[in-house]
């Protein structure tokens, strides 16, 4: 797709262009194998010296085209769609670091995140040095070594709403020849695309806006192609030869796609975190309104923490694009649309009157889940970030009080009017 269109034009454009009296709509190819004309396309295939499928859980054409569209919208040369969020970070992280080896996380990320890398990557020998929002250029470097592999950070926090400062941790990364991984699930490129502004790799759970219905499981990663592997000097799975596959060198072989060409071809086949082609054919039909969608969602979000903020039941407010948030600034320099549906705040009472609150909406509903198109409302420290200790809130930024608000994309003064009968 050209780079002239804008977003909006590569949500609905990007990905399929049917040929003469092809299907107008991107089919679903619900096929696990493929049909070659030689054993030696095959043997070509399995060698990565030609294009095509070999089989779904490695690539499909519906999936391949759905990767495309969001690759184009965020800027990379490819993408690797996966079977959840949480598979989009493992192998994102995975696919260049090794056990011995270490990586540099913000502190204000999802606690499943969290989760996956200080429990579940710990026990594979990664170690995880988590960097507060408060902290300097200095205190930051000083945990980078050797051994430290990457920067990972969310464009807004889940649910802190921190906003990340991705320029500035692009520009840490790079000086120490690793790279900046962003996941970008609640601005989506429609409101920022981290890309532009430094980032080497994009993640996403597509399960939240860019699917947007609560209705398909899944996760992407995008490769920007801008970052060199083989200058950096750190990267041996990329630079040198997988015997996997007969020596391929995948910085030769694929350039600026070495990252997600590796990605997929080892780590998809190995690990087999798969999208499925009818719920990925889901997310791209999805995805051709998510411009209209969050635009809404962060219209009404802003509304609504206006109307929180002057509520005096409501013992604070945190929503980027207030500007009472510290977070004001960096949400103007990075997220000048909007800053996506999601907000936080505290009733006061605490806890137990946060959950009164919650237990009186009628228009918003309780559930393990945001970024859909209804309003939902969730209490992190009870739910999602359960296994999180009280020294991990903190530094996640969750309160005992914290109350997370998804607020949908339905009339705005209904959503306010429900606030107001539940408080």
């Amino acid at each position: 797709m050209s780079k002239e269109y804008q977003i909006e034009t590569k949500a609905i454009q990007s990905g399929y262009q049917p040929g003469n009296s092809e299907p107008r709509v991107l089919p679903i190819y619900q096929s696990t194998t493929y049909k070659y004309d030689s054993a030696d396309h095959l043997g070509d295939l399995f060698d990565l010296k030609a294009d095509g499928h070999m089989y779904t859980r490695i690539s499909n054409p519906t999936v391949a085209a759905v990767e495309a569209k969001i690759a184009d919208m965020e800027g990379g040369v490819g993408a690797l769609c996966t079977s959840s969020g949480q598979a989009a970070s493992f192998i994102s992280i995975f696919n260049i670091t090794s056990c011995g080896q270490n990586i540099v996380a913000s502190s204000a990320i999802y606690g499943g995140t969290t989760n996956l890398l200080a429990v579940t990557m710990k026990r594979m020998g990664i170690e995880i040095r988590f960097a507060t929002p408060d902290m300097t250029d200095e205190q930051i470097e000083a945990m980078i070594d050797e051994n430290t592999r990457l920067i990972f950070g969310e464009t807004i926090a889940n649910p802190a709403l921190t906003v990340f400062d991705i320029e500035r941790y692009a520009n840490l990364a790079h000086r120490h020849n690793i790279p900046l991984i962003v996941d970008n699930t609640f601005a989506t490129p429609v409101l920022c695309r981290p890309i532009e502004f430094g980032a080497d790799i994009v993640i996403h759970s597509t399960t939240k806006y860019m699917d947007g219905h609560a209705s398909v499981v899944g996760g992407v990663i995008v490769d920007s192609g801008n970052f060199d592997w083989a200058a950096s000097g750190k990267f041996l799975e990329l630079t040198t030869p997988d015997e996997s596959y007969h020596g391929v060198v995948y910085t030769e072989s694929f350039g600026k796609a070495a990252y997600i060409t590796k990605a997929r071809t080892q780590l998809m086949r190995d690990l087999g975190m798969t999208p499925q082609p009818l719920t990925t054919y889901m997310l791209g039909m999805n995805l051709e309104s998510l411009p209209l969608r969050i635009q809404r969602h962060s219209d009404n979000a802003l509304a609504v923490a206006k109307w929180l903020e002057q509520n005096d039941k409501v013992a604070w407010v945190n929503y980027p694009g207030l500007e009472s948030s510290p977070d004001h600034a960096l949400a103007q320099k990075y997220l000048p649309k909007g800053c996506c549906g999601v907000i936080s705040f505290g009733v006061k009472g605490g806890r137990e009157a946060a959950v009164r609150f919650m237990d009186s909406l009628k228009l918003a509903a309780i559930v393990v889940h945001v970024a859909d198109a209804r309003t939902s409302v969730l209490h992190p420290a009870s739910t999602t970030h359960r296994q999180l200790t009280d020294e991990q809130l903190v530094a996640a930024g969750v309160s005992p009080d914290l109350v997370r608000l998804s607020v949908g994309i339905e009339n705005v003064e209904d959503i306010i009017a429900d606030l107001e009968q539940a408080l």
